[in-house]
């Protein structure tokens, strides 16, 4: 096969996932930088994936990144996190076990190991408990009834924000995507950060079952989302139900096909989350080279 000489080289991982071709898939763009903004979209909407990510390694330390979904580009997310950071450190362009992503939020904290990754996020926005208007609203957009609710709902972020909405374990399972946008429901905060979607949830003690739902998106279910995890963190401390060590883990993607592990880990100070740690595994299912978009 033929490869020209701007055309731009490209791994494929699976992240959150305890084998290939589970988890979070997550496209990692090489060569991209002096692309124009419609270029990288256009490349993250022939992938489709949650999202794309386009790096550029500062040192054997720091990287800088851009991550577009395929509806734009967001400031954080989890699982790019950690995928670039693995991909980067498996093609040899990081060489340090402790490193720094440079992203629209901000600085994140990544620790690298053989198989996977872990991020510390610094948590930004938390509002809450929300209003049973909104609640009910959200809850009947995803099928559910009132009676489904397990704790008051949130919005939480570490970069990235989301509405976590505990419910019962059965109702995780039942629910259906929802079929408007967040901003077009009235009683949801002013956030620092984009507010993405919906993280519903069912939690007994430290185990989570989640699915999040990204309306108005291209894919509007999300099989594994580190964004939402540490969020989520941030409101089981707030509401005062996290773990008494800190540390929870989230089963997810399960009603797509897509199995996913997030191990989770808040640090706390006068029951209020000061750092979140998300873990996960991740897999390189292909590698390749694609034609660069017209400008």
């Amino acid at each position: 096969m033929l490869v020209a000489s701007d055309d731009l080289q490209f791994d494929i991982v699976d992240v959150f996932s305890g084998h290939p071709f589970s988890g979070n898939q997550l496209a990692v763009v090489h060569g991209a930088a002096g692309m124009d903004d419609g270029q990288l979209l256009a490349v993250a909407r022939e992938f489709n994936f949650s999202e794309t990510t386009f790096p550029t390694v500062r040192d054997v330390a720091a990287y800088e990144v851009r991550i577009f979904t395929p509806a734009g580009e967001i400031p954080f997310a989890g699982h790019p996190t950690l995928g670039t950071a693995w991909v980067l450190a498996e093609r040899g362009e990081l060489g340090e076990a402790e490193v720094v992503q440079h992203c629209g939020a901000g600085e994140v904290q990544v620790s690298l190991a053989d198989d996977g990754a872990e991020l510390t996020a610094t948590p930004r926005d938390l509002a809450g408990p929300l209003g049973p208007r909104v609640v009910d609203a959200l809850l009947e957009d995803l099928g559910l009834r009132a009676q489904d609710r397990d704790g008051d709902a949130w919005v939480a972020g570490a970069g990235l924000d989301f509405v976590h909405l505990p419910v019962t374990d059965d109702a995780v399972t039942r629910a259906r995507t929802a079929s408007r946008p967040l901003s077009s429901y009235d009683g949801l905060p002013e956030t620092v950060d984009p507010l993405e979607g919906v993280n519903l949830v069912s939690v007994e003690g430290g185990a989570v079952h989640a699915r999040v739902f990204v309306p108005g998106l291209s894919v509007p279910e999300d099989p594994a989302t580190g964004s939402a995890a540490a969020g989520l963190g941030m409101m089981l401390a707030a509401a005062g139900r996290l773990p008494a060590d800190g540390r929870y883990v989230i089963s997810q993607g399960l009603e797509m096909g897509r199995a996913s592990r997030l191990e989770c880990h808040v640090d706390t100070d006068g029951g209020r989350a000061v750092a979140c740690r998300v873990a996960g595994r991740v897999h390189r299912v292909a590698r390749g080279s694609l034609r660069k978009p017209p400008a």
